[in-house]
């Protein structure tokens, strides 16, 4: 457990994520906690880790005044108590970083929101029943465009996959392609259906637009103005997590005991702009709490973001009414060996939370949803 001060002002997080493939090895670990304080918050987050991985850890807290919790361990094994500043995969919290470097272009007029792709991608969503010239930038966004559902990568999720490179990269054209060959499920604003297939488009959209890769423009526009020194977005190829990193595990619970093999990190290059992210608990809660105070977009781009539909999702960002009757925005993420969900207020509360693996079936979404409203309700 560690109490720290963030270095920014804070805001929110919700969202969808990846799945991910069962094997097995052996668990123990021991829970870690404040003695002093967050009585409430220790005791979910203690719940998210026995239904969890091998560890949990949330970082929360109220603008200036940062504290973090951990449970279980960080590394299978090992004692070792998970940090707020230790690298892991943040999935498709990718998505919020994304949309706000989307959100950029539009204020700069580069861009419109309810122009069709077909303006900026000719010929790149056609065909199956596809027709770009309907599909516009905020269907994309909004995850409103029709498009099938698609997690590449991840056999038990999807049975088709995306053709990989000789050196093991993949296309992220070739990935839209793949995602594509998947029928509509829908006519484009009809209703939501969440793909990362959309958000793949819209790298594809921020790199015809700019003249250069989605991650150069997250890293130029998002990562080294606020300084996020833990946040990357590698290149293809680029399997690494940089130290301090928190193990990744695939998992299973049977009979009460515990099977943990560390997971292999799929290519960044195919999830690309939807989830190929590397940040921390701590950087994270930064990014989303300067989206929300207006540090990175305009008053009316920010409005348009957490403008959320019945789904509770808007552009980039999703809406959660917690517990103590107060509204966050946020987004989570899953990759194999991850999950984590982050959650701001305008009134600067918030908590990034996460655990150590992602299970195909049993995700422990309510366990973490418990530590994230308790955490802020408790701040």
């Amino acid at each position: 457990m560690t109490t720290r001060r963030n270095r920014t002002r804070l805001s929110a997080v919700i969202g969808a994520v990846c799945a991910l493939t069962l094997t097995l090895t052996a668990h123990s670990g021991t829970a870690y906690a404040r003695s002093d304080d967050h009585t409430a918050t220790r005791t979910a987050l203690q719940a998210l880790q026995a239904a969890g991985g091998p560890g949990a850890a949330v970082h929360a807290g109220t603008e200036g005044d940062d504290w973090t919790l951990s449970a279980g361990t960080g590394t299978f094994g090992a004692d070792r108590p998970i940090r707020q500043d230790e690298h892991l995969l943040i999935g498709s919290q990718t998505k919020s970083f994304t949309a706000t470097v989307v959100l950029q272009l539009a204020d700069e007029g580069r861009i419109s929101l309810d122009t069709p792709v077909e303006t900026y991608l000719p010929g790149v969503v056609t065909g199956n029943g596809y027709d770009g010239t309907r599909i516009t930038v905020r269907h994309l966004l909004q995850h409103t465009s029709g498009i099938a559902a698609y997690s590449p990568g991840i056999p038990l999720t999807v049975s088709v996959q995306p053709p990989r490179n000789p050196d093991g990269t993949y296309d992220p054209r070739a990935v839209v392609r793949t995602g594509l060959s998947l029928d509509p499920v829908s006519a484009p604003g009809a209703s939501f259906t969440y793909s990362n297939t959309n958000y793949m488009i819209l790298g594809l959209l921020v790199e015809a637009v700019t003249g250069a890769p989605a991650r150069e423009a997250v890293r130029s526009r998002v990562i080294e103005p606020l300084g996020l020194t833990g946040t990357f977005f590698p290149a293809p190829g680029d399997r690494s997590l940089p130290l301090p990193a928190v193990t990744g595990y695939h998992g299973a619970r049977l009979g009460g005991v515990s099977f943990w093999t560390p997971a292999a990190i799929l290519d960044p290059s195919l999830y690309g702009s939807a989830g190929a992210m590397v940040s921390t608990l701590e950087d994270v809660t930064a990014f989303y709490g300067s989206l929300l105070g207006g540090e990175l977009v305009s008053s009316a781009s920010l409005a348009e973001m957490t403008d959320t539909t019945d789904s509770g999702v808007g552009l980039g960002l999703a809406s959660r009414q917690l517990s103590c009757g107060v509204r966050a925005w946020g987004h989570s993420g899953g990759m194999p060996g991850y999950f984590i969900y982050t959650l701001v207020t305008e009134d600067g509360r918030h908590a990034s939370v996460m655990t150590n693996t992602m299970f195909q079936l049993g995700t422990p979404s309510p366990q973490m949803l418990k530590v994230v409203d308790t955490a802020i309700c408790e701040s």
